[in-house]
């Protein structure tokens, strides 16, 4: 039997663990599934049958990610014949696996193979025209490794595109690419008299060629005609789909295949270091010089304090000491406060943790419904942290008459938040007969998710908080409120901590470019050692910035620094969402982009800026509450 919000609550001994093994068992055969299949050690003998595995149609510049088969490609199998289990992680990143009518087998070479000839009607001419124009590109894979059009860069380093494009557009006409050399890297091992081959590899060279099908077949010549004609894309035109396969032994073992798609080039690394090392440099220095002056100053006034205590106690009328009987003052909208902070310290939670396991390989980079079904699972996991948090500082702030609503709140209002603008956001996408829409299956995944362990979470990690010894404080609080003097400057309290804000905003402006990089360009983001670097320096930053406005507050006789120390660094999270609208506004990859791609980009960013808020802000006050206790404690109060 436990207690809360003052009513009891009787627990059967078993119905937890019951409830507890369900829930997990679903949330497992909805995410884990298919990550453990993706991770499985795969090895075939020579003549295997192999799978490919169509993914996504995907584009840049519109983000709309369709099915392989919404273009008129080879279609041998039915709908429920071609189509593979995917987990949780995969079903939000617009994923889905499908087999293909690619036929070959392991380290058995082909040559001008004719898969089919499709026929084009007038509504898959302008389909396949729309989606060249549009620059989509094929997604396939092949025992989890995804093809990629192998490429260099201008100073000469090799580069990999994930996917090949579908077409180009030449002189107003639109071509298809129908032609696929495909190159099988693979790791031959022998064992008992057999060799045993890994794929490692999965290359492809597309082009658009025009091919006569005379009984069923295409030449060999044909295949390799110099000036062959690009086929064009009419209604009325037959394309012959044609591939030729490779297989190519390599050194490469199987469990470091993603290490030469991961690796990045040494323009990028040398990228990376600069801006890391100068947002290095600048912090250091930022924190060399607050540390130098907010120490020197306040050492100052203990000083000035302790001899006024000593010489003269009644002339110690001005500065922060002063405060010492409101400066633990419960604040104007206390509970909104403590679920902000709780929220905002679960999201940095979860960012933390994230960024650990992917620097340790635990999670793998080139994986993005890996990563998001990580992410998904540890903000469940944290949401005990919230409950607790929020719980424990309310109640440190002598709140008892809305321990519901703070819980509540807590458990409901980002959270829900969020998965309406989502919900909405399907339903948009359900129209336009989007991949990225999340079918059924998968809304009731996440409502399990939500309400099964995330909510339960948060009240378990409540029940906690309000269980536990609430905070002490060093000094006594008044019954009457000091009054506050008027600040020179008008509108203070809402200029400075936007300008506060600028600082931790700054020291994260360039990793941002590279994850908005990889979020809507379609990039890889392999340099997680660099991000947590960076992360802790923008942790770093958060806290200094919010501690020296907390300083500047109460020096001025104002004991209203709650708020304050969370607006400071939260009001970053402003200049992300800012930052985010002149991105799609400049970057070359967003000209031409569609309404519908528009939609789908604010939407998120409004969820990320406010996200990025809610951590920053969380992060500064948890450092400006550290910095009050400790300055206060340390002075002789008569």
């Amino acid at each position: 039997m436990i207690q809360f919000g003052g009513r009891q609550i009787l627990l059967s001994p078993s119905g937890p663990v019951v409830l507890g093994f369900l829930i997990f068992s679903i949330f497992a055969r909805l995410t884990a599934g298919s990550l453990l299949r993706g991770i499985a050690y795969h090895s075939y003998q020579e003549g295997d049958q192999l799978e490919v595995i169509a993914t996504k149609l995907t584009s840049k510049i519109n983000q709309l990610p369709y099915d392989y088969y919404s273009v008129p490609f080879c279609d041998s199998q039915d709908v429920t014949a071609r189509s593979r289990r995917v987990n949780l992680g995969q079903l939000l990143s617009g994923e889905r696996a499908k087999t293909t009518d690619f036929q070959f087998r392991m380290n058995k070479s082909q040559q001008c193979t004719l898969m089919c000839t499709v026929l084009l009607q007038n509504k898959d001419a302008a389909v396949l025209q729309q989606r060249i124009a549009q620059m989509y590109s094929v997604r396939l894979s092949l025992d989890h490794m995804p093809v990629v059009v192998k490429g260099t860069t201008k100073g000469g380093n090799v580069a990999y595109q994930l996917g090949y494009p579908l077409g180009f557009v030449e002189d107003d006409s639109h071509y298809i690419n129908n032609y696929l050399r495909l190159k099988v890297l693979v790791h031959r091992e022998h064992d008992s008299d057999r060799d045993y081959f890994q794929v490692v590899g999965f290359e492809v060279e597309p082009k658009s060629l025009s091919f006569y099908v005379e009984t069923g077949e295409v030449t060999k010549e044909q295949c390799t005609a110099p000036r062959a004609a690009p086929l064009k894309v009419e209604a009325g035109t037959e394309v012959p789909f044609v591939y030729d396969v490779v297989f190519e032994e390599s050194e490469m073992n199987w469990a470091t295949r993603w290490d030469h798609l991961l690796k990045p080039s040494d323009d990028v690394v040398r990228l990376q270091w600069s801006v890391t090392m100068n947002s290095m440099l600048v912090g250091v220095f930022l924190t060399a010089l607050v540390g130098f002056i907010l120490l020197r100053t306040v050492l100052r006034d203990f000083v000035r304090y302790n001899q006024l205590d000593q010489e003269a106690p009644e002339e110690d009328s001005s500065g922060w000491k002063v405060l010492h009987a409101d400066v633990f003052r419960t604040p104007r909208y206390a509970a909104p406060l403590c679920v902000f902070v709780g929220t905002g310290t679960q999201v940095f939670t979860m960012a933390a943790i994230t960024q650990v396991f992917a620097v340790a390989g635990l999670v793998s980079q080139g994986n993005r419904a890996a990563l998001l079904t990580a992410m998904l699972f540890l903000w469940v996991a944290t949401s005990l942290v919230s409950g607790y948090t929020s719980a424990r500082l309310y109640t440190s702030l002598k709140g008892t008459k809305s321990r519901k609503w703070v819980t509540t709140a807590t458990a409901f209002l980002f959270s829900g938040i969020t998965f309406i603008a989502f919900f909405v956001l399907n339903l948009v996408l359900s129209m336009f007969r989007s991949q990225a829409a999340v079918p059924l299956r998968g809304l009731v995944g996440l409502l399990l998710l939500w309400f099964c362990l995330a909510i339960p979470l948060v009240f378990v990690g409540a029940y906690l908080g309000y269980k536990r010894r609430p905070h002490e404080f060093p000094v006594r609080t008044n019954q009457i409120p000091r009054a506050v003097p008027k600040s020179p400057i008008p509108f203070a309290r809402l200029i400075l901590p936007l300008v506060a804000g600028i600082f931790p905003f700054c020291s994260f402006l360039c990793e941002l470019t590279f994850i908005l990089n990889t979020m809507w360009q379609g990039q890889i983001y392999f340099l997680f050692g660099f991000l947590l670097a960076v992360f802790a320096l923008l942790t770093v930053t958060c806290g200094e910035m919010s501690v020296v406005f907390t300083y500047i507050t109460l020096s001025n006789e104002d004991h209203r620094w709650w708020w304050p120390a969370f607006l400071a660094s939260g009001s970053s999270g402003l200049y992300v969402f800012l930052y985010s609208i002149y991105y799609l506004k400049t970057h070359p990859g967003f000209h031409g982009v569609t309404l519908i791609s528009v939609l789908i980009y604010m939407v998120y960013m409004n969820i990320i800026s406010v996200a990025f808020a809610l951590m920053t802000g969380a992060i500064g006050f948890h450092a400006s509450f550290f910095f009050v206790k400790r300055i206060y404690g340390a002075i002789r109060i008569e």
